[in-house]
């Protein structure tokens, strides 16, 4: 099983995972406008820097869900 695998099976079944997700790509789209533009305030660049810190954590915590689902799955 792959890791790709166990994503789709966690974005099924695991609320957290698949809510983790979906504020991770919200995050990125935000990001995204940040990068778009050529110049950034003091102010946009602190929030862009928030921004890359909060998709981070939720990387890190669907990370965390992927270890955890592997270390407790049967083995076949």
């Amino acid at each position: 099983m792959t890791e790709n695998d166990i994503v789709k099976i966690l974005a099924a079944e695991n609320e957290e995972f698949r809510r983790l997700g979906e504020e991770h790509r919200e995050l990125e789209k935000m990001l995204s406008e940040f990068n778009g533009r050529v110049y950034l305030t003091p102010e946009e660049e602190m929030e862009k820097k928030k921004i890359q810190k909060l998709k981070l954590l939720k990387k890190d915590k669907m990370a965390e869900i992927i270890r955890r689902y592997k270390e407790n799955r049967p083995l076949n």
